[in-house]
Protein backbone atom coordinates (compact mmCIF):
# COMPACT_ATOMS: atom_id res chain seq x y z
CA UNK A 1 0.00 0.00 0.00
CA UNK A 2 1.18 3.52 -0.78
CA UNK A 3 2.61 4.91 2.50
CA UNK A 4 0.85 8.24 1.88
CA UNK A 5 -2.55 6.66 1.12
CA UNK A 6 -5.06 6.94 4.04
CA UNK A 7 -5.87 3.62 5.70
CA UNK A 8 -8.90 1.81 4.30
CA UNK A 9 -11.88 0.94 6.49
CA UNK A 10 -10.64 -2.65 6.86
CA UNK A 11 -7.19 -1.58 8.09
CA UNK A 12 -8.36 1.09 10.56
CA UNK A 13 -8.28 0.30 14.23
CA UNK A 14 -11.43 0.31 16.31
CA UNK A 15 -10.32 3.53 18.00
CA UNK A 16 -9.79 5.22 14.63
CA UNK A 17 -13.20 4.10 13.39
CA UNK A 18 -14.87 5.42 16.53
CA UNK A 19 -13.02 8.72 16.24
CA UNK A 20 -14.07 9.11 12.60
CA UNK A 21 -17.67 8.29 13.50
CA UNK A 22 -17.70 10.93 16.25
CA UNK A 23 -16.26 13.51 13.84
CA UNK A 24 -18.93 12.66 11.26
CA UNK A 25 -21.70 13.02 13.83
CA UNK A 26 -20.35 16.42 14.87
CA UNK A 27 -20.42 17.57 11.23
CA UNK A 28 -23.99 16.29 10.82
CA UNK A 29 -25.49 17.69 14.01
CA UNK A 30 -29.17 18.42 13.40
CA UNK A 31 -30.22 22.04 13.49
CA UNK A 32 -32.43 22.81 16.46
CA UNK A 33 -33.95 25.93 17.91
CA UNK A 34 -32.90 27.32 21.25
CA UNK A 35 -34.90 29.81 23.25
CA UNK A 36 -33.50 32.14 25.86
CA UNK A 37 -35.31 34.68 28.01
CA UNK A 38 -32.29 36.58 29.34
CA UNK A 39 -34.14 39.56 30.77
CA UNK A 40 -37.46 41.21 31.44
CA UNK A 41 -38.74 44.66 32.22
CA UNK A 42 -41.74 46.19 33.92
CA UNK A 43 -43.91 48.53 31.89
CA UNK A 44 -46.09 50.86 33.88
CA UNK A 45 -48.57 53.48 32.75
CA UNK A 46 -51.44 55.28 34.50
CA UNK A 47 -53.91 52.46 33.77
CA UNK A 48 -51.86 49.27 33.89
CA UNK A 49 -48.63 47.59 34.89
CA UNK A 50 -47.18 44.47 33.33
CA UNK A 51 -43.95 42.56 32.67
CA UNK A 52 -42.55 41.90 29.22
CA UNK A 53 -39.99 39.17 28.60
CA UNK A 54 -37.29 39.30 25.94
CA UNK A 55 -37.44 36.04 23.96
CA UNK A 56 -34.27 35.26 21.99
CA UNK A 57 -34.47 32.72 19.16
CA UNK A 58 -31.27 30.96 18.04
CA UNK A 59 -30.27 27.94 16.02
CA UNK A 60 -28.03 25.23 17.38
CA UNK A 61 -26.12 22.68 15.32
CA UNK A 62 -24.50 25.45 13.27
CA UNK A 63 -22.91 28.77 14.07
CA UNK A 64 -25.65 31.35 14.51
CA UNK A 65 -24.45 34.88 15.09
CA UNK A 66 -27.90 36.43 14.71
CA UNK A 67 -29.52 36.63 18.12
CA UNK A 68 -32.88 38.01 17.13
CA UNK A 69 -35.44 38.69 19.85
CA UNK A 70 -39.01 39.79 20.48
CA UNK A 71 -40.84 40.89 23.62
CA UNK A 72 -43.84 38.99 24.94
CA UNK A 73 -46.13 39.32 27.96
CA UNK A 74 -47.29 36.43 30.11
CA UNK A 75 -50.74 36.86 28.54
CA UNK A 76 -49.18 36.12 25.12
CA UNK A 77 -47.83 32.81 26.42
CA UNK A 78 -51.23 32.06 27.95
CA UNK A 79 -53.00 32.77 24.65
CA UNK A 80 -50.55 30.51 22.80
CA UNK A 81 -51.07 27.72 25.32
CA UNK A 82 -54.86 27.87 25.04
CA UNK A 83 -54.76 27.79 21.24
CA UNK A 84 -52.28 24.91 21.14
CA UNK A 85 -54.16 22.78 23.67
CA UNK A 86 -57.33 23.21 21.63
CA UNK A 87 -55.59 21.42 18.75
CA UNK A 88 -53.07 19.18 20.52
CA UNK A 89 -54.58 18.43 23.90
CA UNK A 90 -53.30 14.86 24.08
CA UNK A 91 -49.81 15.69 22.82
CA UNK A 92 -49.45 18.55 25.34
CA UNK A 93 -50.75 16.61 28.31
CA UNK A 94 -47.38 16.79 30.07
CA UNK A 95 -46.43 20.33 28.99
CA UNK A 96 -47.37 22.79 31.71
CA UNK A 97 -47.47 26.56 31.40
CA UNK A 98 -46.18 28.33 34.53
CA UNK A 99 -49.25 29.49 36.42
CA UNK A 100 -50.18 33.10 36.96
CA UNK A 101 -49.85 34.41 40.51
CA UNK A 102 -52.61 36.56 41.95
CA UNK A 103 -50.23 38.53 44.17
CA UNK A 104 -46.55 39.42 44.12
CA UNK A 105 -46.32 39.40 40.33
CA UNK A 106 -43.79 42.22 40.25
CA UNK A 107 -41.23 41.04 42.80
CA UNK A 108 -37.76 40.49 41.35
CA UNK A 109 -37.68 36.91 42.63
CA UNK A 110 -40.98 35.91 41.05
CA UNK A 111 -40.17 37.59 37.74
CA UNK A 112 -36.83 35.76 37.61
CA UNK A 113 -38.47 32.41 38.39
CA UNK A 114 -41.12 32.93 35.76
CA UNK A 115 -38.52 33.99 33.19
CA UNK A 116 -36.69 30.67 33.58
CA UNK A 117 -39.95 28.71 33.64
CA UNK A 118 -41.20 30.33 30.42
CA UNK A 119 -37.87 29.58 28.76
CA UNK A 120 -38.25 25.90 29.72
CA UNK A 121 -41.87 25.98 28.53
CA UNK A 122 -40.82 27.06 25.02
CA UNK A 123 -38.20 24.31 24.93
CA UNK A 124 -40.83 21.72 25.89
CA UNK A 125 -43.21 23.01 23.21
CA UNK A 126 -40.48 22.79 20.60
CA UNK A 127 -39.88 19.18 21.64
CA UNK A 128 -43.40 18.25 20.51
CA UNK A 129 -43.23 17.58 16.77
CA UNK A 130 -46.78 18.63 15.88
CA UNK A 131 -46.31 21.91 17.77
CA UNK A 132 -43.04 22.99 16.17
CA UNK A 133 -44.61 22.35 12.74
CA UNK A 134 -47.76 24.28 13.63
CA UNK A 135 -48.34 27.82 12.28
CA UNK A 136 -49.53 28.73 15.79
CA UNK A 137 -45.98 28.23 17.06
CA UNK A 138 -44.37 30.44 14.42
CA UNK A 139 -47.10 33.08 14.77
CA UNK A 140 -46.24 33.47 18.45
CA UNK A 141 -42.80 34.80 17.50
CA UNK A 142 -43.79 36.97 14.52
CA UNK A 143 -47.46 37.95 14.45
CA UNK A 144 -47.23 41.08 16.62
CA UNK A 145 -44.23 42.42 14.71
CA UNK A 146 -45.84 41.51 11.39
CA UNK A 147 -49.00 43.43 12.24
CA UNK A 148 -46.98 46.38 13.51
CA UNK A 149 -44.92 46.43 10.32
CA UNK A 150 -47.95 46.34 8.07
CA UNK A 151 -49.55 49.12 10.10
CA UNK A 152 -46.44 51.24 9.55
CA UNK A 153 -46.48 50.36 5.85
CA UNK A 154 -50.12 51.45 5.53
CA UNK A 155 -49.18 54.72 7.26
CA UNK A 156 -46.38 55.31 4.74
CA UNK A 157 -43.63 54.84 7.36
CA UNK A 158 -41.61 52.54 5.15
CA UNK A 159 -38.23 52.76 6.92
CA UNK A 160 -39.79 51.83 10.28
CA UNK A 161 -41.75 49.05 8.58
CA UNK A 162 -38.55 47.61 7.10
CA UNK A 163 -36.95 47.43 10.57
CA UNK A 164 -39.87 45.37 11.89
CA UNK A 165 -40.04 43.19 8.78
CA UNK A 166 -36.32 42.36 9.04
CA UNK A 167 -36.88 41.04 12.58
CA UNK A 168 -39.81 38.96 11.33
CA UNK A 169 -37.81 37.60 8.39
CA UNK A 170 -34.84 36.61 10.55
CA UNK A 171 -37.08 34.64 12.91
CA UNK A 172 -38.96 33.03 10.03
CA UNK A 173 -35.67 31.96 8.46
CA UNK A 174 -34.77 30.20 11.69
CA UNK A 175 -38.18 28.47 11.69
CA UNK A 176 -38.08 27.38 8.04
CA UNK A 177 -36.82 23.81 8.62
CA UNK A 178 -40.14 23.16 10.40
CA UNK A 179 -42.47 25.50 8.49
CA UNK A 180 -43.51 25.72 4.85
CA UNK A 181 -41.33 28.07 2.76
CA UNK A 182 -44.52 30.02 1.95
CA UNK A 183 -44.21 31.40 5.50
CA UNK A 184 -41.84 34.12 4.28
CA UNK A 185 -43.88 35.22 1.24
CA UNK A 186 -45.93 37.99 2.96
CA UNK A 187 -42.79 39.32 4.65
CA UNK A 188 -40.69 39.40 1.49
CA UNK A 189 -43.59 40.92 -0.46
CA UNK A 190 -43.95 43.70 2.12
CA UNK A 191 -40.18 44.30 2.05
CA UNK A 192 -40.26 44.54 -1.75
CA UNK A 193 -43.03 47.14 -1.58
CA UNK A 194 -41.25 49.16 1.11
CA UNK A 195 -37.91 49.15 -0.69
CA UNK A 196 -39.53 50.23 -3.96
CA UNK A 197 -41.29 53.13 -2.23
CA UNK A 198 -38.01 54.04 -0.52
CA UNK A 199 -36.42 54.15 -4.00
CA UNK A 200 -34.17 51.17 -3.26
CA UNK A 201 -34.77 49.17 -6.44
CA UNK A 202 -31.95 46.64 -5.93
CA UNK A 203 -33.35 45.61 -2.53
CA UNK A 204 -36.91 45.58 -3.89
CA UNK A 205 -35.85 43.34 -6.79
CA UNK A 206 -33.93 40.97 -4.47
CA UNK A 207 -36.87 40.57 -2.04
CA UNK A 208 -39.39 39.96 -4.83
CA UNK A 209 -37.06 37.55 -6.62
CA UNK A 210 -36.58 35.52 -3.44
CA UNK A 211 -40.33 35.35 -2.78
CA UNK A 212 -41.14 34.00 -6.23
CA UNK A 213 -40.05 30.31 -5.89
CA UNK A 214 -42.30 29.48 -2.89
CA UNK A 215 -45.12 31.46 -4.52
CA UNK A 216 -44.84 29.28 -7.64
CA UNK A 217 -44.52 26.10 -5.59
CA UNK A 218 -47.63 26.71 -3.50
CA UNK A 219 -49.76 28.26 -6.24
CA UNK A 220 -50.20 31.70 -4.68
CA UNK A 221 -51.58 33.25 -7.85
CA UNK A 222 -52.33 36.75 -6.59
CA UNK A 223 -48.89 37.16 -5.03
CA UNK A 224 -47.28 35.65 -8.12
CA UNK A 225 -48.86 38.17 -10.48
CA UNK A 226 -48.05 41.06 -8.13
CA UNK A 227 -44.44 39.96 -7.69
CA UNK A 228 -43.93 39.46 -11.43
CA UNK A 229 -45.37 42.90 -12.11
CA UNK A 230 -43.03 44.48 -9.55
CA UNK A 231 -40.03 42.56 -10.93
CA UNK A 232 -40.93 43.73 -14.41
CA UNK A 233 -41.23 47.37 -13.35
CA UNK A 234 -38.10 47.42 -11.17
CA UNK A 235 -36.17 45.26 -13.63
CA UNK A 236 -36.69 47.81 -16.40
CA UNK A 237 -35.51 50.52 -14.01
CA UNK A 238 -32.33 48.56 -13.22
CA UNK A 239 -31.68 47.54 -16.81
CA UNK A 240 -32.14 43.83 -16.00
CA UNK A 241 -33.27 41.31 -18.65
CA UNK A 242 -37.00 40.94 -17.99
CA UNK A 243 -38.30 39.19 -21.12
CA UNK A 244 -38.88 35.92 -19.22
CA UNK A 245 -40.68 37.78 -16.43
CA UNK A 246 -42.97 39.38 -19.02
CA UNK A 247 -43.64 36.02 -20.66
CA UNK A 248 -44.47 34.37 -17.31
CA UNK A 249 -46.83 37.19 -16.31
CA UNK A 250 -48.62 37.10 -19.68
CA UNK A 251 -48.92 33.30 -19.59
CA UNK A 252 -50.25 33.39 -16.02
CA UNK A 253 -52.94 35.92 -16.84
CA UNK A 254 -53.91 34.13 -20.06
CA UNK A 255 -54.14 30.75 -18.31
CA UNK A 256 -55.98 32.06 -15.26
CA UNK A 257 -58.15 34.68 -16.93
CA UNK A 258 -60.68 36.00 -14.45
CA UNK A 259 -59.04 34.10 -11.54
CA UNK A 260 -55.88 36.14 -11.06
CA UNK A 261 -56.26 39.42 -9.21
CA UNK A 262 -55.36 42.57 -11.11
CA UNK A 263 -54.29 44.24 -7.86
CA UNK A 264 -50.72 45.42 -7.54
CA UNK A 265 -48.44 43.83 -4.97
CA UNK A 266 -48.81 46.92 -2.78
CA UNK A 267 -52.61 46.62 -2.89
CA UNK A 268 -52.30 42.98 -1.82
CA UNK A 269 -49.82 43.73 0.97
CA UNK A 270 -51.79 46.57 2.56
CA UNK A 271 -54.78 44.23 2.99
CA UNK A 272 -52.77 41.64 4.93
CA UNK A 273 -52.59 41.47 8.73
CA UNK A 274 -55.42 43.93 9.30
Amino acid sequence: MDPEEPPSGSSQTTAELQQNLRAMKRRQRPVRLLFEIPKSRIIEDPLSKHVVYEVVVMRSGSFDSRRVSVERRYSDFLHLHHRLTEQFQEELEDVVLPRKHLTGNFTAELISERRVALQDYLAHLYGVRCVRHSPLFSDFFTDQEQRRAHGLLRAGQFSAAVEQLQVVLEIQEKLLPWQRPALIVPTLSALAVCHRDLEEPEKAFAAAHRALPPVRRYGLKDHRAGLLELLLDVGYQLGRPVAQVQEELTALRDAERGEVSLRSLKEIVVQEFL
